[in-house]
């Protein structure tokens, strides 16, 4: 092993880029290869660094993060490619690099214990301490190499916890218990027999609605992330109530998000989150399951409104998932960066001499205007394009700014791009193979289906294995362990597709995925799905959670999957699990309508019952598609789809829904149904959407 503790006589220390590299040099992570040149003597998490730990008694410096994450990398830069700051982390702990993407579960288990420490909410990068027996004893978030903005220097971080450890053990162990008692109350919820009644969906609204910005649209004051899950509930409350109330919010905040800044008015997609209050100045990363989510809130915004804005918002955004995030097979890369050139935004922002040099005076005076582009700038001396200034044009003066909109696009990409981290994770896969599907059904354009239908294809090639579902696929191999929401994601994309082609294939792999899932995920004494299966490595805590965190919680998930199996085969089991998941988590929907959002959406749809809407008809058949159209380009969030095809009709193969229902006079003919009661059938657009 290096030692780079010893430094005093070298003159020209070693750069990053001529440094020996550590044990990360190996790792199939690109955020863990990112580190293999510090000075750090990193181990991954495994078996290796926990012994050594024990072994010389030094407490774990556990350092959570991921590949386009901004802090991370500054942190990195100030404190983990510094040799002095390096010597002291070699000389008293053993570090240990994790990739959050490739091991959620050790970063949810960690992030709840820094807040304990911290009082508030973690974040990346994530800095954990711990025993040899990974119980945590203090953390944080980020640390500078000196203290500034009231944290305190990294140096004086590690000294006082090397500190504690040797000399004071009966606090650290006062803390370690403190976390222990903190992670039993949020990771072990007790099944409720309190009704499930609207009353939770109604209070859950009336909590949103408290704390949402009415000016700006998003919870708070800022920074704003684009969480989907509260606006879902929210279009939901509308839908079930017919309080407008509900809705009107939702739709400020996604016609506030596609004007500012968080957007990408040039290349399409958002950016993680926005630094202020009023979706101007994003923190400029661009993560896939944002991407998908946020497609599929903007679908509902263009069903409820038809507003040729959020259409755009859906087709730019696809186009960038396209261009930018679509690995060769067909299956989505993670993320795209914050920084190029050693900035944040760097390939984002402009001066406003460079928009004239590449459009001409005339053109960028008005596209200047338009996006709200100063001399100042509204970022660093730059501008980063936005349309929260309102200002109006008419139709020809827009078709100039979309030819200047590619000009300006055409010449970014010149510009260094940000890196890509090029994880192709299941569930984040998962989530945008629901997005294609939902945009095709929305907007029958066969490109989507195409995308939608080779991302599944990678996943079930190379994801799924007997079964068992892999977290992550490198070179076309599956690894590391599933995780609940791996396993939630993938069924819930294969019921997609099948609602969306009919396909009856898709919907036996929905069937066996949820069964494995539920025999290696399910708590078979409390009820509700676990996040590790039962085959996982012992961690310090084996988490059930209910609340969402960047993606919808898996529990969730699995309870709308299950209720969806049940539509479409009437078999018991599946509604009665998801009733009693429901009952598991009924204290945290009450309690926590934010952190809840998903698993409330999904109470929705079991309090209010779908629409089964069951057409008869062949696919391709233009009447039959007429009326698939009819229904997919409505707001129905509880809604379960069937085409029953007369091959399968004439061969007695038809699923439960079916059953009973006949064409009207030869013609593709659809059937409303609720609660067990069907409308009379329909063959005309016009009927079905009366009946809508």
């Amino acid at each position: 092993m290096t030692d780079y503790g010893n430094n005093e006589a070298m003159t020209d220390p070693p750069t990053q880029a001529d440094r020996p590299p550590n044990r990360l040099i190996t790792e199939a992570s690109p955020y863990l290869r990112q580190h293999a040149k510090n000075p750090v003597d990193w181990y991954p998490w495994g078996k290796e660094a926990l012994s050594r730990s024990k072994a010389e008694d030094k407490p774990i410096l556990l350092s959570i993060g991921y590949s386009a994450c901004h802090w991370c990398h500054v942190m990195a830069h100030e404190c983990f490619e510094n040799i002095e700051i390096a010597a002291l982390m070699n000389h008293d702990f053993i570090n240990v690099k994790v990739d959050r993407e490739e091991r959620p579960d050790l970063d949810d288990i960690y992030q709840k214990a820094a807040q304990v420490f911290l009082g508030r909410g973690g974040g990346w990068p994530l800095t954990m301490f711990m025993t040899p027996d990974q119980e945590p004893f203090y953390g944080g978030t980020y640390f500078p190499p000196e203290p500034r903005h009231n944290l305190p220097g990294f140096p004086e971080v590690l000294r006082g916890v090397v500190e504690a450890y040797r000399n004071h053990r009966d606090d650290v162990f006062k803390n370690v218990e403190k976390v222990k008692a903190g992670l039993l109350r949020v990771g072990t919820p007790q099944p409720s027999t309190d009704p499930l009644t609207d009353r939770l969906l109604d209070e859950a609204a009336r909590s949103l609605g408290q704390f949402f910005d009415p000016v700006h649209g998003g919870f708070g004051e800022g920074p704003k992330f684009p969480t989907v899950p509260p606006l879902s509930l929210l279009l939901r409350q509308t839908a079930r109530t017919k309080d407008v109330s509900h809705q009107a919010l939702v739709l400020l905040q996604l016609r506030t998000m596609a004007a500012g800044g968080v957007y990408d008015h040039l290349g399409g997609g958002f950016h993680r989150y926005s630094v202020d209050g009023q979706w101007l100045i994003p923190h400029f990363e661009k993560m896939l399951y944002d991407n998908a989510q946020l497609v599929r809130i903007y679908l509902d915004g263009w069903r409820l409104t038809k507003e040729d804005r959020f259409r755009e918002v859906v087709e730019e955004t696809l186009e960038y998932v396209r261009r930018e995030l679509t690995h060769p097979d067909g299956a989505f890369y993670a993320a795209q960066d914050a920084d190029s050139e050693g900035h944040e935004g760097a390939y984002f922002v402009w001066e406003q001499g460079e928009i004239i040099s590449v459009l001409g005076a005339d053109v960028a005076e008005e596209f200047c205007r338009y996006y709200g582009v100063t001399e100042s700038g509204n970022f660093e001396g730059k501008n980063v394009l936005n349309q929260l200034g309102g200002t109006q044009l008419a139709s020809d003066a827009l078709q100039a700014l979309r030819s200047a909109k590619v000009k300006l696009l055409a010449a970014r990409e010149r510009r260094m791009k940000p890196q890509r981290d090029d994880n192709i994770l299941t569930s984040w896969n998962a989530m945008t193979v629901s997005a294609y599907l939902d945009a095709y059904q929305a907007f029958g354009v066969p490109a989507y289906l195409t995308a939608a239908e080779r991302g599944l294809t990678f996943l079930l090639d190379y994801a799924v294995e007997n079964g068992r579902v892999y977290r992550a696929v490198t070179a076309g191999k599956g690894r590391l362990n599933g995780y609940l929401d791996d396993a939630a994601c993938l069924a819930a994309a294969l019921l997609d597709a099948f609602e969306a082609t009919s396909h009856r294939w898709y919907l036996e792999q929905a069937r066996e995925v949820t069964g494995h899932l539920l025999e290696r995920y399910w708590d078979e004494e409390a009820g509700g799905c676990f996040y590790t299966s039962r085959d996982h490595e012992a961690l310090l805590h084996r988490m059930k959670s209910g609340t969402d965190s960047a993606i919808p919680s898996g529990n969730a998930v699995v309870a709308l999957v299950l209720l969806r199996l049940f539509s479409f085969t009437r078999e018991q089991k599946y509604y009665d699990r998801a009733e009693h998941l429901f009952r598991v988590f009924r204290s945290v929907m009450e309690h926590n309508a934010y952190g809840s959002s998903a698993m409330l959406c999904s109470l929705d749809w079991y309090l209010t019952m779908p629409w089964e809407i069951v057409v008869l008809g062949s696919r391709g058949d233009a009447r039959t598609e007429s009326l698939l159209s009819t229904v997919h380009q409505r707001y129905l969030p509880n809604r379960a789809v069937l085409v029953a095809e007369p091959s399968r009709r004439a061969a007695g193969t038809d699923l439960p829904l079916a059953a009973g229902k006949a064409m009207v006079n030869g013609q593709p003919t659809a059937y409303l149904c609720r609660r067990q009661t069907c409308s009379s059938p329909v063959t005309e657009s016009r009927q079905l959407e009366l009946l809508l």
